[in-house]
């Protein structure tokens, strides 16, 4: 569903008109792909933006059924339940998809605290997509990257493959439940997937709609790059997301380097790194297993797709 130039107009007309750069709408109609650019020199970490993603996304988390099946070979998969940590905002959860870094330090003999928003970034061709076997993880043609909660089997290979593994998984949820629930998966994975439903709507992400900052610009990506570099020029900063894992569609311009901020933010399960990340399909052998799993991954989506059809059928008639 296309985005209308009447319903960015409206948007234009709005508070958030800052946050939405001119030919927005025709690019979403022309099925380009849409960027955001964070100016992180104007974030102040108040939350606004984490606690608008939470309250707008409250239909996509996960309900798991307890208790959970036992895997077998015992331990193969750990169990992963956030179902009781559902409060957790200080790092990436199934329930909790975008959270804040905050880096302080010192660069040029100066105090710095930069507060830095952080989710799923979507990759220009990302490799959670181009290798998840079962089809789960795609992408569609406004960039956006999303995981398909009704066949995820939470085998976690999209986190594995993700440069910054953003996806978390929870047990108890998805298809494997009606496959082989001590074989099969352990759950279904989630991340961010950029307000989908708003943007196809006429709709912000409720991230950018909720900052009281400015912080995040949405529009065409070249519009946002293009701008990001006239940011960065006028604080004399620099750049995150234009070439990282082959280019992202979320930039982050920051006056102070992202080396240095890297060093100084906690890292680790759920707390994405900033270090560079260089273009994995530049190498030959993994770009071509890519491109022949990919239609092996569609035969199998679609199989999982009538399986879950078929499942939801029974039920109903029962």
């Amino acid at each position: 569903m296309g985005i209308s130039r009447r319903t960015f107009f409206q948007w234009l007309g709005a508070s958030a008109a800052l946050s939405v750069l001119p030919g927005t709408s025709e690019a979403a109609a022309a099925g380009e792909e849409l960027a955001t650019m964070l100016d992180l020199s104007r974030c102040v970490g108040c939350g606004s933006c984490v606690e608008a993603c939470r309250e707008a996304n409250q239909a996509k988390y996960p309900r798991p059924t307890k208790p959970f099946p036992k895997m077998y070979p015992q331990g193969r998969v750990q169990v992963a339940d956030w179902s009781e940590r559902r409060l957790v905002d200080d790092r990436l959860t199934p329930y909790n998809w975008l959270f804040i870094q905050t880096a302080t330090g010192t660069y040029n003999d100066q105090p710095f605290e930069i507060h830095i928003p952080r989710r799923c970034l979507h990759c220009t061709n990302p490799p959670c997509a181009n290798l998840c076997p079962w089809g789960a993880a795609f992408k569609q043609a406004n960039g956006i990257v999303r995981i398909n909660d009704q066949i995820c089997l939470g085998g976690s290979k999209c986190k594995a493959v993700c440069p910054w593994h953003i996806p978390e998984r929870q047990t108890g949820v998805g298809l494997y439940l009606d496959l082989l629930p001590s074989y099969a998966g352990n759950g279904v994975m989630y991340k961010c997937d950029r307000c989908w439903n708003r943007i196809a709507e006429g709709a912000l992400p409720a991230c950018i709609e909720a900052c009281p900052y400015d912080v995040q610009t949405i529009g065409p990506r070249q519009a946002i790059v293009e701008k990001a570099h006239q940011l960065a020029e006028s604080m004399n900063g620099f750049l995150y997301g234009e070439h990282e894992n082959g280019g992202t569609n979320t930039v982050y311009v920051s006056p102070v380097p992202f080396d240095v901020l890297n060093a100084a933010i906690a890292t680790g399960p759920g707390r994405p790194h900033l270090k560079a990340v260089p273009d994995p399909f530049h190498e030959e052998e993994r770009l071509t297993r890519a491109i022949l799993a990919a239609p092996l991954a569609g035969i199998a989506a679609g199989a999982l797709h009538i399986l879950r059809a078929t499942k939801e059928d029974s039920h109903e008639d029962k």
